[in-house]
């Protein structure tokens, strides 16, 4: 046997027991005659001991150990006389009488340890390296958890799990598709799906009432803290409901994970927001709400009360207030001006009012308005003494919603109210069906082409689309989307009209989703579905601020695996198997 325990579980019951470790060298050191080395598994760590007056040969052998090596040991349990409190096995030690290296270890190229000395990018070079480390393998052990949580509950809820293809065919819609080709089919391409969508409503069709997928899937969009190019979606599907049955059960999800994991008891009814009032008071459709300094609309108290051409031409003014900022000095406030006007948020200009303590006010726009003016507006944002004022201005209210929103993150991250131990749930109901795309210059489905129109607004698609609610619904855990769905069209006539209004001739419609029409004419039932981010969601309950801590092997920001260097070039031998241009390697060369 390799070893008869781990290097977590052994504690001063066992002493006096012959036992066999297997792991790593966590460190070594040398004291006198003494040589101790902290040997570490995937369960903890154990100290052992060698003693040279006891055994010298083994002992040598011992001081010859490099961080990293891969050894087994053999010893008794004894009770450590220098005990350490800050470990599991900090009251025993291992008196070893045999060692064996199994394996060298080159100098590690950073240090394995939770505070460790290596950058992101040598550590994802090295991921396999990366995940000793206890906080790094802690994520995986917490994705696993839940992913076994989820499994159960839903089994217990009726839901059988099915594998859908990962080989499917393109569909333009939404995010861009990763392509395939296929050697047996020249010049035709598969895609690996952005999601099991119509796999899961054909399953509806097939009569499998409640199906659930711990599903990956692929987007081949531009990436940050909480996107990568391959995810796991926690993938469901359910006939016979209606929107509050899909809500509550998977509330009832969340509830249980939460407990489970972070032992936290959310509230016995989640809030519902729709998607106009969270514009309007958070300008996202991902409010975080572990905070205050919600907007407050200021175009009654500023537009046309002042000589401030800016405010007077504007569509929408809106504000924030910052508790106790009014201190910021003028480095601070050039600060935030240079952060609004960053080319991700957009703004044009950032105005100021100052609070002071004696009631009175100081601005960046005094010389345009009275003190009259601005006692309102302190009124309307309901700032006290010492509160700084933040307002932002735009032509088009949403967009300028949208920059005050960075701007109350912004402000959020600076004053530390983002606590990663409390977590505030909410859903968000009521989203537009459709949404205008600049680059497409047409109206685009806001999730997905398959997605119902509420019943109340089907009469406003003929002539107004643009005003029609969609029957979807997001669940959002502090500021982050973590799940969303919806009630999905059943109806062939409906998903006709809806296929038209997206500027789908009936012949292209049927060429991409012919599949799902023509199975809807054999009796489809009433379905809905949501997906939760499981990435996502494990980065929540483990406090992390970029999902690739809790994934093996993740992408880095440009989408690369740089342990695997992939993407990578083909050979010219493939590329003609493929009947693709054996060109293509110089195109990128040049």
């Amino acid at each position: 046997m390799y070893r008869t325990n781990t290097c977590g579980e052994l504690r001063l019951s066992d002493a006096g027991k012959k036992v066999t470790l297997a792991g790593w060298v966590q460190r070594s050191r040398k004291m006198g005659g003494m040589t101790f080395v902290d040997l570490r598994d995937r369960y903890g760590i154990t100290q052992l001991v060698f003693n040279e007056e006891a055994d010298a040969e083994l002992c040598a052998l011992a001081n010859k150990l490099g961080r990293e090596y891969c050894i087994q040991v053999e010893g008794t349990v004894n009770e450590r006389q220098s005990k350490n409190n800050k470990i599991p096995t900090g009251d025993i030690e291992i008196i070893a009488d045999k060692l064996y290296i199994l394996s060298q270890s080159a100098t590690p190229p950073f240090t394995i340890e939770d505070n460790t000395d290596g950058g992101d990018d040598i550590r994802m070079k090295y991921r396999y390296l990366d995940l000793r480390r206890p906080c790094v393998r802690h994520n995986l052990e917490l994705r696993h958890r839940m992913t076994i949580l989820i499994r159960n509950f839903l089994d217990s809820k009726d839901f059988i799990e099915v594998e859908t293809p990962i080989l499917i065919g393109s569909t333009p819609e939404g995010a861009r598709d990763f392509v395939v080709p296929s050697r047996m089919n020249p010049g035709q391409f598969y895609a690996l799906p952005q999601s099991p969508q119509t796999l899961k409503q054909l399953l509806m069709v097939s009569g499998f009432d409640r199906y659930f997928q711990i599903a990956k899937c692929f987007r081949d969009e531009d990436l940050r803290a909480d996107r990568q190019p391959e995810f796991t979606q926690i993938d469901c599907e359910m006939s016979f409901v209606d929107q509050d049955d899909v809500i509550d059960l998977f509330e009832d999800m969340a509830r249980h994970l939460f407990k489970e994991v972070r032992g936290v008891e959310l509230p016995a009814k989640l809030q519902q927001m729709t998607w106009h009032e969270a514009m309007r008071r958070f300008g996202s459709d991902k409010p975080d709400l572990r905070f205050g300094m919600e907007f407050v609309e200021l175009m009654d108290e500023l537009k046309g009360t002042g000589e401030f051409a800016v405010f007077n031409d504007a569509e929408y003014i809106g504000g924030i207030c910052a508790p106790g900022c009014a201190s910021y000095t003028r480095k601070q406030l050039d600060q935030l001006a240079d952060f609004v006007k960053k080319p991700q948020v957009g703004a044009k200009g950032l105005v100021w009012i100052k609070v002071n303590e004696d009631g009175t006010t100081k601005s960046s726009i005094d010389k345009f308005y009275t003190p009259e003016v601005f006692a309102k507006v302190v009124e309307k944002a309901e700032a006290k003494p010492g509160d700084l004022i933040l307002i932002l201005s735009g032509d088009k209210a949403n967009k300028t919603r949208t920059q005050l929103c960075s701007l109350r993150l912004e402000m959020a991250d600076r004053l530390g109210l983002k606590d990663k131990n409390k977590f505030e749930c909410l859903w968000i109901v009521d989203f537009p069906l459709f949404e205008w795309s600049d680059e497409e210059q047409r109206l685009m489905a806001t999730h997905h082409p398959f997605t119902m129109p509420n019943p109340d607004d089907i009469p406003l698609l003929d002539e107004h689309p643009e005003r029609v609610r969609a029957k979807a619904y997001d669940f959002v855990c502090n500021g982050i989307e973590v799940g969303g769905g919806s009630l999905r069209i059943h109806d062939g006539q409906l998903q006709e009209k809806m296929f038209k209004i997206l500027g789908f001739t009936p012949e292209r419609a049927m060429a991409q989703f012919g599949f799902l029409i023509n199975a809807f004419k054999y009796g489809a039932p009433p379905h809905a579905g949501l997906a939760f981010g499981l990435d996502r969601f494990v980065s929540i309950m483990a406090g992390l601020d970029s999902i690739r801590d809790c994934i093996a092997f993740p992408k880095n920001n440009s989408g690369r695996d740089v342990m695997l260097e992939a993407p990578s070039e083909l050979d010219d031998k493939q590329l003609k198997e493929l009947q693709i241009s054996v060109d293509v390697n110089q195109e990128n060369a040049e």
